[in-house]
């Protein structure tokens, strides 16, 4: 897998396209990594190497040889392999169909691309393209579990597929266009969008093209959000997000009280402004602990929790002492459905145990009216029971 990277990578597109001097904001702080994006790393390598064998690209041996030293790092699970094998076979199953459909399709994994025709300095890798007389789909794979990212209108499905029509499309006189994002821990995470190719050389060409120069040279103005702050290096000290967020608390018509009206709006943003304020309170922290001086704060040791030095002793001790077992130890417990799926597999689990599972009604819940879930009628009862809670 490629480690060079774009200053206007397709995986922040949706801010750069949307917060086009963030990019260049940014520049000021370093690089860090997370947990997430390790394993999602490892996930990707995995994803790999079984779609090269499902295609045919690398012998068998050459899988379990790549397979084996991907094991010895500690973000692989067995889950890991499957979520990632399920990838490799949607990826055969459609280049085999494709192959049967036109005669003959090629399958590229890790097709590195370039857009510099809209983006400057574009580049990027897509995780697969398959590729035949008058078709090309475009398949991205996604291993995080913490949002559902769909293909429709998504901009860097759309870079990435710019990618390849300008690197490969001529050359297979494509007609056809599929976008296709896999992620596998996500409920119905399989997701597809078409778009013609006027269409897509338009939105190059009219939207891509004039934000991604004013992105490359730092221009335009800022447009906080939700989306486009939540990975940005910029947003615990960028003042246009602060503004952003401070004007929610403006005065309305009623200088005492709030509306229900206003409350709405509110919590329409609150989830940001709580996310804004969890990261001052991590840039006002790493500040103090580097040293800094930040006038009203400072660092101070935190509530701890009493522990045994020794375990192993505390129960020696207790035993000598005629202590039986039974009061030393918690009786036993069944491992939650979660962790056993995490043990022992999401197949295996569904079909020792799938008769046995069962998904309770879930209690009322706030809900925007964006929501895709229907709209909740609870009964009188538990309506008065959730008002006495």
């Amino acid at each position: 897998m490629p480690e060079r990277h774009a200053l206007l990578s397709p995986s922040r597109a949706h801010r750069w396209l949307e917060c086009t001097p963030s990019v260049r904001l940014e520049e000021m702080f370093p690089d860090k990594t997370s947990e997430y994006a390790e394993e999602g790393t490892v996930a990707h390598k995995v994803a790999e190497i079984a779609a090269l064998s499902a295609t045919e690209q690398i012998s068998e041996h050459g899988y379990n040889d790549l397979l084996s030293m991907l094991k010895k790092n500690k973000w692989y699970t067995p889950d890991m392999l499957e979520d990632c094998t399920a990838y490799a076979e949607l990826i055969r199953d459609k280049w085999l169909a494709l192959k049967e459909k036109t005669g003959d399709a090629t399958v590229m994994i890790e097709a590195e691309i370039g857009f510099e025709k809209w983006v400057p300095e574009g580049f990027g890798t897509a995780d697969c393209l398959i590729l035949a007389d008058g078709f090309m789909e475009v398949i991205d794979f996604k291993y995080g579990k913490g949002k559902r990212v769909d293909a429709f209108e998504n901009p860097q499905m759309r870079i990435y597929t710019l990618g390849a029509y300008e690197t490969y499309g001529l050359v297979y006189d494509v007609e056809h266009i599929t976008m296709t994002i896999f992620q596998p821990r996500i409920s119905n995470g399989v997701t597809s969008d078409e778009i013609s190719i006027d269409e897509l050389l338009t939105w190059g060409e009219t939207y891509v093209k004039p934000r991604a120069k004013l992105a490359f040279e730092g221009k335009g103005d800022f447009k906080p959000s939700a989306e486009t702050c939540k990975f940005c290096k910029a947003k615990a000290s960028c003042k246009a997000r602060a503004e952003e967020n401070l004007k929610a608390f403006d005065e309305g018509p009623d200088v005492f009280l709030l509306s229900p009206e206003e409350a709405g709006k509110l919590l329409e943003r609150a989830s940001d402004i709580e996310a804004w304020l969890k990261d001052l309170e991590n840039y006002v922290q790493s500040s103090l602990l580097s040293g800094a001086k930040v006038p009203g704060w400072k660092i101070v040791e935190g509530r701890s929790n009493r522990a045994f030095s020794d375990p192993d002793k505390v129960v020696e001790t207790l035993l000598e002492r005629g202590i039986p077992e039974a009061c030393i130890y918690k009786p036993r417990e069944l491992i939650t459905l979660t962790q056993m799926e995490k043990d022992f597999g999401k197949k295996a689990v569904a079909e020792m145990l799938g008769g046995l599972i069962v998904k309770p009604a879930g209690a009322p819940k706030l809900a925007p009216e964006s929501d895709k879930r229907p709209e909740y009628t609870p009964t009188d009862e538990i309506i008065k029971k959730f008002e006495e809670e």
